[in-house]
């Protein structure tokens, strides 16, 4: 059984790979860690840090320094899970994609690849209801999802 696990970086994302972990390690499955980096946040976060400093002239500065964090948070947190896969005998592999979330995670999750996707109820906000991109994507996902809390 192949498995897409989505990770966003929140420590839900990373709860569902340590369920897909054990799914996979059970049933001698294959796992894909997947996440989706959008530069729109980059920007957004940018804007934001611009307007609270009252430094708008830096704002392209900004974006890139939390662009670069961005990419480096997330290759660290998707390496972590890949030698836990390792060490749990679970053959995994890391992508780590730039686009819209939603159409990106849409495409990979249907591309007819996968028996199951896994992923985190609440994403990187951590807000106490369900997660928006769990509710834009979950309904448009054909094969079988888990969502773990």
């Amino acid at each position: 059984m192949r498995i897409l696990v989505l990770v966003d970086g929140s420590k839900w994302s990373q709860k569902a790979a340590l369920h897909a972990i054990a799914i996979a390690k059970r049933r001698g499955g294959k796992l894909t860690l997947f996440s989706v980096l959008d530069r729109r946040e980059a920007k957004a976060l940018a804007f934001n840090m611009g307007m609270l400093s009252q430094d708008l002239k830096n704002v392209q500065k900004f974006e890139e320094e939390i662009w670069r964090e961005m990419k480096t948070s997330i290759k660290d947190i998707m390496t972590n899970l890949l030698e836990l896969c390792h060490q749990e005998g679970v053959n995994c592999s890391i992508r780590i994609v730039e686009g819209s979330a939603k159409d990106t995670i849409l495409g990979e999750a249907n591309s007819g690849k996968y028996g199951l996707v896994v992923m985190g109820a609440y994403g990187r906000s951590g807000k106490t209801r369900i997660g928006s991109l769990l509710e834009e994507v979950v309904g448009s996902i054909e094969p079988p999802v888990l969502v773990v809390r």
